[in-house]
């Protein structure tokens, strides 16, 4: 999925959040995440990955993950880079992945720890500045990293090409049996695709998607809900609500208040560097 393409310009892109269930996606960015409180699910390819306080995880790029949140007030430090910053690890990232992405707190360096610290601080327009830090995390975390050689997913990998045709149709009008026919199966192995592999049927997923897409578009743009509803592929503002209410317990307009409060909250309490 390309949320941070779509939302955003920004080569680096850093926020400490709440972590919430986040179905499975990929794109060419790689993505850090450490876990500042609670604990976190991250689902790399067909594995899972319980992480703690403290753990570090690294997805490299063009790898199907997800995450899964069974703990209230999970939070987590999220990074993702685009590859213009990778420099040398470039090769390395897209050759390669990570037989375990996930590096035990004993084992994360204080490097990590403190890069994560300063790129949270550093402003938007030092590109300079995030790049160096995002190399940093490369550099002290690719050792500790098993890496192994990728194998390109097989032409008959249909969880993979599910994945990618949502990622880049999911604010289209698509349904299951469209999908199956580009895809050249039947709609009843997606069927199966989805209940088996990602535990919910095609619209869940679908839906899935557009909202997390709507939800970046909420907190991080000033666009307006009957936009962002259009935007993000659902056919009325009625049920883009309905949706939303159902899965996160707020409105649209009451979740974007509530996020940019939070936001608000955490400058007030830690500065505007913090």
């Amino acid at each position: 999925m390309k949320l941070f393409y779509e939302v955003t310009d920004q080569e680096v892109w850093v926020m400490e959040k709440e972590s919430v269930h986040v179905g499975p996606h990929l794109h060419r960015a790689v993505e850090f995440v450490y876990v500042t409180r609670g604990t976190l699910e991250l689902g790399v390819g067909k594995e899972l990955y319980h992480m703690e306080e403290g753990d570090f995880g690294v997805v490299f790029p063009e790898m199907i993950h997800h995450y899964q949140v069974f703990e209230e007030k999970s939070r987590g430090c999220y990074v993702v880079a685009r590859p213009q910053v990778y420099g040398a690890f470039g090769e390395e990232l897209f050759g390669r992945c990570p037989k375990v992405p996930v590096i035990p707190r004993e084992e994360v360096a204080e490097e990590i720890v403190d890069a994560l610290a300063c790129l949270k601080r550093a402003k938007e327009e030092e590109v300079a500045v995030m790049q160096a830090y995002v190399q940093i995390l490369l550099g002290k975390s690719l050792p500790c990293l098993r890496l192994v050689e990728r194998e390109a997913p097989a032409d008959t990998d249909l969880v993979y090409e599910a994945v990618v045709y949502l990622a880049a149709h999911f604010k289209e009008k698509v349904s299951l049996s469209q999908m199956a026919r580009e895809l050249g199966v039947s709609p009843y192995m997606l069927s199966r695709v989805f209940s088996g592999t990602f535990h919910k049927n095609f619209p869940q997923y679908l839906n899935e998607l557009r909202l997390s897409y709507a939800c970046e578009l909420l907190e991080y743009t000033d666009r307006s809900i009957t936009e962002i509803c259009m935007e993000a592929g659902f056919e009325s503002q009625r049920t883009f609500n309905r949706v939303f209410r159902d899965t996160y317990h707020l409105t649209p307009r009451e979740y974007r208040r509530s996020r940019r409060m939070g936001h608000l909250t955490r400058w007030l309490l830690e500065g505007p560097g913090g």
